[in-house]
């Protein structure tokens, strides 16, 4: 689902027993992340109110290639699954639910038939963050498609091929106050808006007026440089006109 062939053809010779796996017992982040998994739980428990559950080591579906791992299952609320990560910074915010993440976390909310999962993220500042991500059907198809033929491949020797499939940007939660005070793009936009607010309010109120005027028989109506025009469904819509039409006589 990602965009690195290298890693996806790596990853389909791992499963052929051709190379080994990735050895990540020296990424730091990585064992950050393990090390902490059960101070990351409590803290979720601890913070958000919820309870989560036992842990299951396994959610099983249509095979062995469909396994999921779930860390844990908050109880209160809505059913779904928490899943604990370490970041080196605040950069999470543009990764986290993107690529790889999301297609984890999808896959595993198929897997336990959960309705929502929850990213609970504690970053190299010091920082613990929740972020609530919720299943998506279409997602969880195309990601099912792409897993069964990713292991076709596997068991035939073909060399799999990327699935081409843009990862949709979940809404995240507003969290913080931003001052734009040193922005010049900011600045000049803010001075645009102001400056036309007023006749921004006047050109509605004219538009709104203008179509009341329009008798409701005519399917156009022309005059003083301007042509309302009703479609099929009774919606109208203005344009200008040219400047020989604008001194038409008026119908």
């Amino acid at each position: 689902m990602g965009e690195d062939g290298d890693k996806l053809s790596r990853l389909w010779r791992e499963k052929r027993g051709e190379v080994e796996p990735v050895d990540l017992s020296g990424e730091l982040i990585v064992q950050l992340g393990t090390a902490t998994e059960d101070l990351n739980r409590t803290w979720y428990e601890r913070t958000s109110g919820n309870r989560v559950g036992r842990r299951a080591e396994k959610g099983q579906a249509s095979g062995p290639q469909m396994d999921g791992s779930d860390p844990g299952r908050p109880c209160a609320g809505d059913r779904g699954s928490i899943r604990s990560q370490v970041h080196a910074g605040l950069e999470f915010f543009r990764g986290s639910c993107s690529g790889e993440a999301h297609a984890q976390l999808q896959h595993n909310m198929w897997v336990v038939s959960a309705r929502c999962a929850v990213l609970s993220i504690v970053t190299g500042g010091g920082k613990w963050v929740e972020m609530t991500v919720h299943a998506d059907p279409l997602y969880q198809h195309l990601l099912l498609t792409a897993e069964k033929q990713f292991w076709r491949c596997v068991q035939s020797g073909d060399p799999p091929a990327l699935f081409g499939i843009e990862t949709p940007r979940p809404r995240l939660e507003a969290i913080k106050i931003v001052d734009m005070a040193s922005s010049n793009s900011w600045a000049g936009l803010a001075a645009t808006y102001l400056r036309t607010r007023d006749a921004h309010d006047d050109h509605e109120l004219a538009k709104a007026e203008l179509k009341k005027l329009v008798p409701e028989d005519a399917k156009e109506a022309t005059g003083h440089g301007l042509k309302a025009k009703r479609s099929k469904s009774g919606a109208i819509s203005f344009e200008a006109l040219p400047l020989e039409v604008a001194h038409a006589s008026v119908q």
